[in-house]
């Protein structure tokens, strides 16, 4: 059931997310946005990790800034992933990644 609630939330929080950038974009209904919300949520778990590790001396001499950079990567690669999702540029991608993270943030305070 958590889990369900998890991807509920992660869900809501691509389409808030969504709604606020007019450089991302969704074709689609709900189906898409959870999937969206799963497939960033893979990436996350099996492939940042792996990218963190590799440019850890990067992330070092950027007091861990560049993960934003990564996090913006992972974005694009949820873009070439998703049917229905795109993202304009590398920006967009940037403040998505960003605005994602708050929405998600405050979204799962009010899930306690």
């Amino acid at each position: 059931m958590k889990i369900i609630i998890r991807l509920v939330v992660s869900a809501l929080a691509v389409a808030i997310a969504v709604k606020l950038l007019p450089g991302v974009h969704v074709s689609g209904g709900v189906q898409t946005y959870v999937i969206l919300a799963v497939v960033l949520a893979a990436i996350n778990m099996f492939v940042k990790p792996i990218l963190t590790l590799l440019t850890l001396p990067l992330s070092i001499m950027t007091l861990g800034l560049f993960t934003i950079v990564i996090n913006a990567l992972l974005i694009l690669l949820a873009d070439r992933l998703v049917e229905g999702f795109s993202v304009d540029s590398f920006l967009w991608a940037l403040a998505f990644g960003l605005v994602l993270s708050i929405v998600h943030a405050v979204l799962h305070r009010l899930e306690k």
